[in-house]
């Protein structure tokens, strides 16, 4: 009869067995003792194996842009974009969620984050959260997942349970699904529609994937959301024209991408933003289209948002 403590050492055995097989837990000899090293060098080594990320992201491109695509229009029609990650990997899908409500004016619950564990695995880990895949399907059934959302499963491994799970049961419900992973022929990328995986190499410290894999990660993540909501029509060429002014600092940004817009004076913008109730692509509208705040808010609904089209409609339109 086998003991607990011999299948415990068998599943260890197992586990020790797949990372050593992962590019992300590889040990590097030539930096063993780089603990004698100055801190300048040590930085300067850093520094260096940082530069590499930006090269292994490019070369992943193509999938990312098609994953982007059919993000845009999974979104288009009302569906959401979830995160689910464990560790660092869901700490910046929580990170990435969280900034698009200020800055791209969406609701909170469009964007969302999971992390295993629940909130609380932000600050601290929660042990033997990220093994149940189980977990993962639960989560995504609190959220009331359904076929037009979009579940980016998140694992600098590619093998946590946790993200591997949310994808196959976001599959399982017709969700479209992406797996970002740090190594090839991943687990999470054969399990989802779209796998990207950005092989960055062995880290700088033997398997901490909040380096390298990290900050891929976090580059990725930029882009999916961002250009999602440039798909989305939330932003006029390169300005913000959907943020929310919700401080000081915003408010004097939203003023400054009016100006940007319109080259309009302060006068006239102040004019604007008070006709729109302080909606920055709405104020543009008013100035570039010659139309008064409701017309404005009746074209952008009309265009879904987007400030192009309305500005091409406004041209049609008389203002009462």
């Amino acid at each position: 009869m086998t003991s607990t403590t011999d299948a415990a050492a068998d599943n260890y055995g197992e586990l020790r067995a797949q990372l050593a097989t992962l590019t992300t837990e590889a040990f590097r000899p030539e930096l063993s003792e780089i603990d004698q090293q100055s801190t300048l060098e040590i930085a300067r080594i850093m520094n260096g194996e940082d530069a590499s990320v930006p090269t292994a992201v490019a070369e992943q491109l193509p999938q990312i842009a098609a994953a982007i695509d059919g993000t845009a229009e999974r979104m288009a029609r009302g569906g959401r974009l979830v995160y689910a990650g464990a560790g660092t990997a869901g700490r910046l899908g929580v990170l990435d969620a969280s900034e698009c409500p200020p800055t791209f004016n969406t609701d909170p619950s469009e964007v969302v984050g999971l992390i295993a564990g629940g909130p609380s695995a932000m600050v601290k880990a929660v042990e033997g959260a990220e093994d149940s895949k189980e977990l993962a399907a639960e989560d995504l059934d609190e959220l009331g997942l359904t076929a037009d959302d979009v579940v980016v499963g998140i694992s600098a491994s590619g093998r946590t349970p946790y993200a591997i799970g949310a994808v196959e049961h976001a599959r399982g419900r017709g969700a479209l699904t992406i797996g970002l992973s740090c190594n090839a022929d991943s687990a999470l990328a054969a399990a989802a529609d779209h796998g990207i995986e950005v092989v960055v190499g062995p880290e700088l410290l033997t398997g901490s994937t909040r380096l390298k894999a990290g900050t891929a990660q976090k580059l990725v993540l930029n882009m999916l959301s961002t250009i999602t909501m440039i798909r989305l029509g939330k932003t006029y060429g390169n300005l913000m024209v959907d943020v929310r002014a919700s401080n000081e600092k915003l408010r004097a940004r939203s003023r400054r991408i009016v100006a940007l817009a319109t080259g309009a004076d302060d006068a006239a913008i102040e004019a604007a933003l008070a006709a729109t109730d302080g909606e920055v692509k709405n104020a543009i509208l008013v100035i570039l289209g010659s139309v008064d705040g409701p017309t404005a808010a009746r074209l952008l609904t009309d265009s879904k948002g987007h400030l192009r089209a309305a500005l091409q409609a406004s041209t049609t339109t008389t203002t009462p």
